[in-house]
């Protein structure tokens, strides 16, 4: 339910024991039966019964909203320290990639492809981000599997992050 929603039933809830309570008021001073007013102060305990009901839920999810942000600012931080920390080692990758696709002898545009393989970006995403045509990105990708001697995106990507992983065993 949203927030609006909550406001005009909670509003609206409000209303029905504001009625109530004045109709039992003067229901009193006119001397009706004990039942008819015993039913309509049912009716307005419900009704303010719904009233606690909606602000408890409400507070609620103002304390999940807030845990939340809590923990989206923490894992922020972090994403931002891991990133810091790593930078020189990720920068030291990117100039050892950089010198296998020169011993490769990529071109740089194939250099610049490659990179963008490995980020495992799609050749229709490539050729937006170069300003050229998907056939281009297409051609290139194919020189930088035949000059590597690999088999595809798979084998790029495994060639320079196999090593990165921690072994596993065959076992398990």
């Amino acid at each position: 339910m949203q927030t609006n929603e909550r406001w005009v039933l909670l509003l609206t809830l409000l209303l029905i024991v504001l009625v109530v309570a004045v109709d039992l008021i003067t229901d009193t001073s006119q001397g009706v039966i004990l039942w008819h007013i015993l039913v309509e102060g049912s009716a307005g305990v419900l009704a303010l019964v719904g009233i606690l009901y909606l602000l408890h839920q409400q507070f609620q999810l103002k304390g999940a909203l807030q845990t939340e942000r809590q923990l989206s600012a923490a894992w922020q931080q972090e994403s931002e320290q891991w990133r810091a920390q790593s930078k020189a080692y990720l920068a030291g990758l990117s100039v050892m990639i950089d010198q296998q696709l020169h011993a490769w002898g990529l071109t740089p545009s194939e250099r610049e492809v490659a990179f963008f393989l490995l980020k495992g970006m799609s050749l229709k995403e490539i050729a937006s981000l170069r300003n050229t045509s998907e056939k281009t990105a297409r051609v290139q990708s194919t020189a930088i599997y035949a000059k590597s001697g690999l088999n595809g995106r798979s084998e790029l990507s495994a060639f320079f992050l196999e090593d990165l992983l921690p072994e596993t065993d065959a076992g398990h």
